[in-house]
């Protein structure tokens, strides 16, 4: 009978080719293999306190509803996003301004982005304090502002390289203008062409407020959100206010 050669010469040489027992004239052992599991995918939706979650969103990410959102929406919010709106939907529910929004902006961009912002919103419905249309010639424009701010629901800050330009040279856009918002967790930022990482380095108390970034949705989505946002108390949402 054949004799394996690894307790004398050992199976160094060629893998083992040279054993008689074990080499390419014996029997090859090789590591058997079993069946893989693949999980049933998501398809069932499960209530969570207030949001329904259901199956893999964008980026293998879940995605929720929150009760603020129309069960007729066309948006898919993610678990972190119904975070950090919580707070600000909680604020706005019991403020009745003239305005839903108040649109802050870089005066570059008032022609330009900023605009476009004002129409998506104006398109659903959304009454918005902006200044290239508020604005009335020989207005007191920090008068106005200071009004606007007070008479509005909730700020958003359309956060674009030249918002940063205008945050690194002008503090009190951040400190002052949009203090009381910050205070109160009325303030959204909506990051277009720029980063939460850059407006850290420039306004982390801004930055820290969650929001949305059109690198990640499109600027329709992100409008459609903040018109969520904004929207008349449903019966929904009331049940669910009334059981905290």
């Amino acid at each position: 009978m054949s004799q394996c050669t690894a307790p004398v010469r050992g199976h160094t040489r060629g893998g083992g080719a040279d054993c008689p027992v074990h080499g390419r004239s014996g029997y090859n052992y090789s590591t058997p293999s079993y069946p893989r599991y693949s999980p049933p995918p998501v398809t069932s939706v499960v209530r969570s306190g207030s949001l329904t979650s259901s199956g893999a969103g964008r980026s293998g990410g879940s995605t929720t509803r929150p009760t603020w959102s129309p069960r007729t929406s066309t948006v898919s919010y993610t678990p972190q996003q119904v975070r950090d709106l919580e707070p600000v939907r909680t604020a706005v529910v019991v403020r009745t301004q003239a305005h839903d929004v108040f649109l802050c902006h870089a005066w570059p961009d008032r022609q330009a982005d900023a605009k476009d912002v004002y129409d998506l919103l104006v398109d659903e419905d959304v009454s918005v304090w902006f200044s290239e249309v508020t604005l009335r010639p020989g207005t007191d424009m920090r008068v106005a502002i200071d009004k606007g701010l007070v008479n509005s629901r909730i700020g958003i800050v359309l956060v674009t390289p030249a918002m940063l330009d205008k945050l690194r040279t002008d503090r009190s856009i951040a400190s002052n203008e949009l203090s009381a918002l910050l205070r109160r967790n009325l303030l959204v930022p909506v990051m277009h062409g720029a980063t939460f990482e850059e407006l850290d380095q420039v306004s982390p108390t801004l930055a820290s407020r969650g929001g949305f970034s059109t690198a990640e949705e499109s600027m329709k989505d992100i409008v459609v959100k903040i018109a969520e946002l904004v929207g008349t108390l449903d019966g929904e949402e009331a049940d669910e206010l009334s059981m905290k």
